[in-house]
Parts: C-alpha cells; sequence; structure tokens
C-alpha cells in the first residue's frame, strides 16, 4: 500500500477548508486537501447571498464558490482526491502527533502531523415529495441568508424549537406573514422566545400539521399539509419554506478523538483548536454559534494559522 506523508490535512472543501488551503499556502505548509463529493458544500444549494462583503446586490451560492475555486487555483489549490475519507487513526501518541488516514476503496494511506476538519454539518430533512426538488427555489435551512429574498411574501417555517421561532422572529423583518408549521400543539422553544412569537402579529401558527408535499413550477408555489390529529389535508399557496428541525455535524471522522458538544459538535477553543493536539475544526462541524459563510471562512484561516503555530512548535 503507498504511503504519502505531508504536515498538514484538510478535510472538506467548503468555504471553511479552502479558507483554510488559502492561508495553508500563504505559510508554506506542505499540505493535502481531500473532499467527498465536490467543492462547496452546502452554500451550492443557495439561490441567493446578500451578506458576504465584496458583492453587490447578491451573489448565488454557487456562484461565490466558483469564485472562491478561482481564487484557490491561483494558488494551484485544489481538492487531492474526491473521495470519501474512511477513517482517521491516531498515533506516535508518546511523541508528537500523527494522524493516518484511509480514503474509501483507495490503496493508500496519508500521514500527516497535523489535521483541520472542515466537514461542515447538515440540516435535518422532511424528505418528502418535491423536497430536494426544490431546495434552493423555495425551500431554505438558513433564514439569514435568504430571509430577505421574501421581502413582503408569505413563508412556512416548520419547526418548533428555539432555531425555528428565532428564523421565523427573523423572518418578520422581511415577509408580510410567517406561518410556523409544528407537528405538535405546543412549541418546544424557550418561554421567552414563545411569548415573542405569539405576540407577534405577522406570525401564525398551524398546529399538529406536517408537510406531505412541495409542488409548483421552475420555483415553488404551494404545500401540501396533514393534521396528524384528524387526518385532513389541504393545499396552501406558499413563496417559500425555511425547514428547522434539527442539524448535524458531520464529526464523524473524529469521534473518539476529540470532544464533542451534546448535539457532535466539536469542540474548539478560539484558535480553532480541539481537545486533541493537533486536530483543528474550522466552519459549521464546530461548536459555533453563527454557521455563516464568513464566518466558516474565517474559522479556516484562524485554524491554519495555528496549525502553523503547531507545526513550528509556536
Amino acid at each position: 500500500m503507498e504511503e504519502i506523508k505531508t504536515d498538514l490535512i484538510i478535510v472538506g472543501a467548503g468555504p471553511a477548508g479552502l479558507g483554510a488551503a488559502i492561508y495553508s499556502v500563504r505559510a508554506a505548509i506542505d499540505f493535502r486537501i481531500y473532499e467527498r463529493v465536490m467543492a462547496g458544500g452546502q452554500i451550492t444549494t443557495t439561490e441567493s447571498i446578500e451578506n458576504y462583503p465584496g458583492f453587490k446586490p447578491d451573489i448565488s451560492g454557487y456562484d461565490l464558490i466558483q469564485n472562491i475555486i478561482e481564487h484557490c487555483a491561483k494558488f494551484n489549490i485544489k481538492p487531492c482526491e474526491y473521495n470519501q475519507v474512511d477513517s482517521l487513526k491516531l498515533t506516535g501518541r508518546t511523541g508528537p502527533e500523527e494522524y493516518q488516514f484511509k480514503c474509501q476503496g483507495e490503496n493508500f494511506k496519508v500521514k500527516s502531523k497535523a489535521v483541520i476538519i472542515a466537514t461542515g454539518a447538515r440540516p435535518e430533512r422532511l424528505f418528502v415529495e418535491g423536497e430536494s426538488e426544490y431546495i434552493g427555489k423555495g425551500v431554505s435551512f438558513c433564514a439569514t441568508c435568504d430571509g430577505a429574498l421574501y421581502y413582503d411574501k408569505e413563508v412556512i417555517v416548520a419547526g418548533g424549537g428555539d432555531s425555528a421561532i428565532q428564523e421565523a422572529l427573523f423572518l418578520t423583518k422581511f415577509a408580510k406573514k410567517v406561518y410556523i408549521v409544528h407537528r405538535r400543539n405546543e412549541l418546544r422553544a424557550v418561554k421567552m422566545l414563545q411569548t415573542r412569537a405569539f405576540e407577534n402579529k405577522k406570525i401564525e401558527f398551524i398546529w399538529d400539521t406536517v408537510i406531505e408535499k412541495f409542488s409548483g413550477g421552475d420555483r415553488l408555489e404551494e404545500v401540501s399539509l396533514k393534521n396528524v390529529k384528524s387526518g385532513k389535508k389541504k393545499c396552501m399557496k406558499i413563496d417559500g419554506v425555511f425547514e428547522y428541525i434539527g442539524i448535524k455535524a458531520n464529526s464523524q471522522l473524529v469521534e473518539g478523538i476529540a470532544r464533542l458538544d451534546d448535539y457532535g459538535f466539536i469542540i474548539t477553543d478560539s484558535t480553532m483548536a480541539t481537545t486533541q493536539h493537533g486536530l483543528f475544526a474550522a466552519g459549521d462541524v464546530r461548536d459555533t454559534k453563527l454557521r455563516q459563510v464568513i464566518t466558516a471562512v474565517a474559522d479556516g484561516a484562524i485554524a491554519a494559522t495555528y496549525a502553523d503555530k503547531y507545526l513550528n512548535g509556536l
């Protein structure tokens, strides 16, 4: 089996991973970057981004990541392998840490002295008819990203937890009406958020109800709803749906190696260092307070900067 050695491995080529790669080049670190499918991550499904500086009035997620990829190309940065990294093993515990990777179906292993995990997170989905077709075309998982696109329109927020209610309140800044569709007859959100939502005249609750189907033309136009108690179904015209039924970190690689929080996100300090020496995390996979493109790129820059310090014993 072929063995490849390098100083740093970056796992994930989304905004965090590519940001880390740019700063790794600038620090003259010998590194490799691996990505499972394609560069970009979740951002590629975002219809419009209005809160990333330097572009106006807005830019699609796909176009933004293409610009970042072109920027990386000037430094000769591109993912080494479009392949799933199957396992990460920590060796050399008696001296400097060393990490060993195995890629799915590949007859080689990679060893490195430091690692940046930038594998992101994925929203929980409803997995109902039409959902996949309208992601980025009316179905969204980020009110901060897409809320302004729905000025004076009507939207649904699916969910009843803290995130769902926080984002519904945020959406009232733009939408003329926000419907909260929840499968139960009471919210799981903290009381303070519940009070704010109940008092907001733009918010209307649809209790004991689930979304069964998304439909429309080029964009989402309608959802099919079902009351879980009565079984009654109805169709509802709508401009957009924001799903907030949960989010999962893609942190499987470091389970048992680094400390995770109760939700599976990687715990880091302000330098993006995890609880394991030489292992850093950046972007949505870590326990961050804000999951946005701008913070992911910044995380990557910080992680690479401090990975360089680690590699040089600083």
